[in-house]
């Protein structure tokens, strides 16, 4: 049978909708704009004690619905207000539920690493799924198995195959050298060389202190250097102190060229003058997190993920295959 559809047909026909949290609406309306999808008119505000208040302007029954909310300081305050307004859209007959978080917040506490500590990456995939979640959306988690927290999908995205392009394009004809902060990030590196068709890897051996958060102590370089480009890359920079330290390791091995490549710029306290004053000849992040003119420095090349999150977005909503986008193939 063929014509329009009837009345009741239309009813039933799933409709997206994109909904910003204050944490970072700038990148909301990157995909937005990447989509052809209109942000849905929020009303959210502070009370005077700091309790936050969330309404949807217009109707969201029935609705695939998407919370994007970028996770920056002040954190807490970011992470609450997803929770509200996931039960808004929850109590509003929602259909769907997804929390777009570019940055899982408290990502880093994924584990126990002493006895009495929590495992908060845990308890936020718990809040969100109590709130009223239904699936997670993040790119490049800390570590893999934050996906194993939620019960219920997690798209895993990776940003690796837009910074390696950058990274190609800028540096064409250079002999490459990926090298990892820490052993740690081993797993990260090696796909950055599978990336670079099969260019050498390199670590830096270090010790970390649990008692001082933030605190490296670089020891020595594990890998061929020499004369080399070394592309530094790393899931995030705090507060610059592992990166920075571990481009100093690398000048001092004799590497030739040393660029740092990091998804999240968190960029927290002295991370810009440390990088101001680090050996290096670019640092290259995405704008998963906001990174306002003042804390952006000469050297500094900050690409878009909105296009790769609003690809995610359509293929989620379409039943598509999102498979490429999470193993960081092109």
């Amino acid at each position: 049978m063929t014509g329009n559809a009837s009345p009741s047909q239309s009813h039933n026909r799933k409709s997206l909708i994109l909904l910003s949290g204050r944490g970072y609406p700038e990148l909301a309306e990157q995909i937005s704009a990447e989509l052809g999808v209109e942000l849905t008119a929020t009303s959210a505000y502070d009370f005077a004690n700091g309790e936050i208040y969330v309404r949807y302007e217009d109707s969201v029954r029935g609705s695939d619905a998407f919370v994007i909310q970028s996770h920056t300081a002040p954190i807490n305050t970011w992470v609450m207000e997803t929770l509200i307004m996931i039960d808004a859209l929850k109590r509003a007959s929602a259909k769907r539920i997804t929390v777009v978080t570019p940055f899982y917040p408290y990502s880093r506490q994924d584990k126990k690493h002493r006895g009495r500590e929590p495992i908060s990456a845990r308890l936020i995939s718990d809040l969100f799924e109590r709130a009223g979640a239904d699936r997670i959306m993040s790119v490049d988690l800390h570590t893999a198995q934050i996906q194993g927290f939620f019960d219920g999908p997690v798209d895993h995205l990776f940003a690796l195959p837009l910074l390696a392009d950058y990274v190609e394009a800028k540096y064409s004809g250079a002999k490459f050298t990926v090298v990892s902060p820490d052993s740690g990030r081993l797993r990260v590196a090696e796909r950055w060389t599978d990336r670079l068709g099969g260019c050498p890897l390199a670590f830096i051996h270090k010790t970390r202190d649990p008692l001082k958060p933030n605190e490296v102590v670089a020891h020595r370089v594990v890998g061929d250097v020499a004369g080399r480009s070394c592309i530094l890359v790393d899931d995030m920079i705090d507060t610059g102190s592992t990166i920075v330290s571990a481009a100093r390791q690398l000048k001092d091995a004799g590497a030739a060229d040393v660029i740092i490549v990091a998804t999240h710029g968190i960029l927290s306290g002295p991370a810009i003058d440390r990088l101001k004053n680090a050996p290096i000849n670019e640092v290259v992040l995405t704008n998963t997190l906001p990174i306002p003119p003042e804390r952006q420095i000469d050297g500094m090349t900050v690409l878009s993920i909105a296009p790769l999150i609003a690809r995610a977005i359509r293929e989620v909503f379409e039943d598509g295959s999102v498979t490429s986008l999470f193993d960081g193939a092109s």
